[in-house]
This record gives C-alpha cells, sequence and structure tokens, in this order.
C-alpha cells in the first residue's frame, strides 16, 4: 500500500514531456532577452563613430573599431581611479550590511525578546513609506556633515527593510531556539551565540544579503550625484552618468597632454558611453555564479519543506 502511494505521488510530480519542452523554450528565450541588451551594448561599443553617424546602432556593426577601447586606455588614470572607489564602496559596504542587517534579523526573529514587536514595526514601516529624498539629504549633508566623504556613499544604503525581513524568516525558521537556550545555559551572551553559533550556519542568507547589497552599492550613482562633488571620490557608475549627461565632462579634464580642442576632436562618444557600460557590468556579472548556489537556496527561505 505504501508502495502503491509513493507510485502515486511520483507520478502526480512527473512533468509531461511537452510541458518540459515548453518550459525550456520560455526559459531559452528570457534568457535570450537578458543576455541580448549586454551583446547589444557590445556592439555598439566596437562600432565606428562614423558608422553610428551614418547607420544608426545596429547589432552587427558596419564598421569595427576599437576607439572607445583605446579612448579608455589613454584616460586609464580616471578611469582606474572611479574603478577603486567603486569596489572600495562595494566591498566596505557589502560587509557593513551584512553585519547589521544579519545583526538586526536575529534580534527580531528571538520570539522572547520583549521588544520583539516594536522593533519589527520599526523594520516594516520603512518598507511601505520613507521619508523622502530631502530628509535623507538633509540627515546625511548637515546633521551627519558625510559631503565629499566615502560614508556617504555607504551608509545610506547600509541597511535595508527587505533584506532585514529576509533574515528574520531564515533565523526564525533555521536556528531552533533549543540551540540559544543551550548556548545560554553554558554562559555565552547573545553576541557570542550570534556571532559564533548563529552566522556559522547562515551562509546561505549571508550570501544571499551580500549579493543584493553588492549589486546596490557596485551600480548605485545617485548617491555621488548628491553628496559628492570631489572628482577623486567619483565612482565608476557615476563617471558613467556624467558622462552619459555630458561628453564635456571627459573633454574638460584631459590627462594626454593635448589641446582641449584637439582632445574633443579626437574624442568618441556614443561607443565611449557603452564600453563604460561593459566595464560596468562585467566583474559584478561574473561574481555571480560563484554565489549562485547560496543565492537560491538563501531566496527559498520559508518554502514548503518535504
Amino acid at each position: 500500500m505504501e508502495k502503491k502511494m509513493k507510485n502515486n505521488h511520483a507520478s502526480l510530480n512527473q512533468i509531461k514531456t511537452s510541458t518540459n519542452v515548453l518550459f525550456n523554450a520560455v526559459f531559452l528565450i528570457l534568457a535570450v532577452m537578458c543576455v541580448f541588451p549586454l551583446l547589444f551594448v557590445f556592439s555598439i561599443s566596437i562600432s565606428s563613430e562614423e558608422s553610428l553617424r551614418m547607420n544608426g546602432y545596429q547589432i552587427i556593426p558596419p564598421q569595427l573599431s576599437s576607439a572607445a577601447y583605446q579612448f579608455l586606455w589613454n584616460e586609464r588614470m580616471m578611469i582606474l581611479r572611479a574603478v577603486f572607489m567603486s569596489v572600495s564602496v562595494t566591498v566596505l559596504g557589502t560587509i557593513l550590511a551584512v553585519i547589521l542587517t544579519t545583526s538586526m534579523g536575529y534580534v527580531v526573529s528571538r520570539r522572547t525578546y520583549k521588544l520583539k514587536t516594536l522593533y519589527t514595526w520599526i523594520v516594516f514601516i520603512p518598507m511601505v513609506f520613507n521619508g523622502g529624498m530631502l530628509a535623507s539629504y538633509v540627515v546625511v549633508n548637515n546633521i551627519l556633515n558625510l559631503r565629499n566623504t566615502i560614508w556617504a556613499l555607504i551608509l545610506p544604503l547600509a541597511c535595508s527593510s527587505f533584506s532585514v525581513t529576509i533574515c528574520r524568516t531564515f533565523f526564525r525558521t533555521t536556528v531552533p531556539d533549543s540551540i540559544v537556550e543551550s548556548a545560554k545555559i553554558d554562559g555565552a551572551d547573545q553576541f557570542c551565540i550570534w556571532s559564533r553559533i548563529v552566522l556559522p550556519i547562515s551562509k546561505p542568507v549571508m550570501a544571499t544579503i551580500g549579493m543584493f547589497a553588492a549589486f546596490g552599492y557596485w551600480n548605485d550613482w545617485f548617491q555621488a550625484s548628491l553628496y559628492i562633488q570631489d572628482k577623486n571620490l567619483q565612482t565608476l557608475q557615476s563617471l558613467l552618468n556624467n558622462i552619459q549627461k555630458n561628453i564635456e565632462y571627459i573633454a574638460n579634464n584631459p590627462y594626454g597632454g593635448l589641446s582641449l580642442q584637439q582632445y574633443k576632436s579626437s574624442m568618441p562618444t556614443e561607443s565611449v558611453r557603452m564600453a563604460i557600460a561593459i566595464v560596468i557590468i562585467v566583474p559584478i556579472a561574473c561574481t555571480y555564479p560563484f554565489f549562485q548556489k547560496y543565492f537560491i537556496s538563501g531566496l527559498t527561505i520559508g518554502s514548503v519543506k518535504e
């Protein structure tokens, strides 16, 4: 009887061949839709300025040119400085975000904590309402005096209510109260429990939160546009945004010893924008496969387990 029930369950969980083919076709189309924009941007970046003026954007460039990447190489000092800032902000911000998010998620996940309900509402309300850009600007610029510092790029994005909620759910469903109580009996305080017991078994949620934070920091340009005027603190994304708004931003900062007019005449425009976009996309895209296993398991937190 039991064997028959298992066979019935197995037959119910089986996917028909036609359905499987349909799913594969849908996922293939979605994958192509995700990859195509990147290929299109790369195609534009290796197109000559003349062909872009004559033919517009094309997936197969009629005339190839490496002028955009040669231009970026000539401007490598400015690009490398922006890359260094982006990497620094991403690494420091991700570490800080993981520490803050997991610690707060652990606190609100403990059922015996007296202020659990209060802190849960404090976490939940910003997911629905926020103070707006003006309030954030006043706090960061006038109260904390973080203008033209690296912390103006890190602290405003350091803690996300959505990420705290994910951590809270993970800790509540994965970390049993018996482990915490046993550690308390052995004399461990809450910080010791969080750092030595909870975090080592929380790699999936830490990887998920870390990925969210890293993507947010790496792709952010808005904080720099608000708080950064020092060109030495410009991130790569902020640099790209300035180029997109006004190509003169680079033209007015020549490094090659050319006159301004010579510099402007030799400078590609559209292909440079796309080349910098490729420089921004490729590094962060290459990190995803290393965290994919933890990322998927972290996103399925709270799902029904068999």
